[in-house]
């Protein structure tokens, strides 16, 4: 049965579900379709988190162009770009065991490529979603609806997967940013120039 969250909801996530080895963090969305010209490129990232709260490098960043990190503890699908089509659009898969000590959270992000040059923002997005799926049974294990909160943003910080002890947990954070991915870059300590 899936938990539905809310923005700010923590849930454990390897505690109440002890055979959780390989999750599938899925990500959603839509374009609203009375925007103007150009396509929309929305694109997930991972920022893997040392206990500064900030990645060490393009080791600690998984996205379209690095994806997959610490031989495959991380793991990018691959770059969607017209999101067009029902279920997620594109995925990250973590495999808990292979994640070094080191990690202590892991930021599941989405930005919009080229979002200024196109005029583009999340206020033009709707139904944007993330999931979290067992990889291993295919269950849901919990769902997190965006809503339509955002305006002016051009990258969101969907959710955090944090260490808690032995265990890992599950935050839905939802809240976004000005600048795209660099801003987010910048956030999590590495340089987007």
């Amino acid at each position: 049965m899936t938990i539905s969250l809310s923005k700010g909801q923590r849930i454990d996530l390897t505690k109440t579900n002890p055979g959780l080895t390989h999750a599938i963090i899925g990500l959603g969305w839509d374009t609203n379709k009375y925007t103007g010209g150009e396509a929309f490129d929305l694109d997930a990232s991972a920022f893997l988190l040392r206990e500064n709260g900030k990645a060490s490098g393009i080791e600690d960043f998984v996205f379209y162009n690095n994806l997959s990190v610490y031989s495959g503890a991380v793991a990018h699908s691959g770059d969607n770009r017209d999101g067009l089509g029902d279920g997620d659009d594109e995925r990250i898969k973590i495999v808990f065991a292979k994640i070094p000590d080191s990690i202590h959270r892991i930021g599941i992000t989405v930005t919009i490529h080229e979002a200024q040059k196109r005029n583009q923002n999340f206020g033009q997005v709707s139904n944007a979603f993330v999931r979290l799926v067992d990889e291993q049974t295919g269950s849901e294990i919990l769902r997190y609806d965006l809503g339509e909160d955002f305006s002016v943003e051009t990258a969101v910080v969907v959710c955090e997967l944090y260490r808690h002890g032995a265990d890992w947990k599950f935050q839905a954070v939802g809240s976004g940013f000005t600048g795209g991915l660099s801003a987010l870059a910048n956030n999590y300590g590495l340089d987007a120039k």
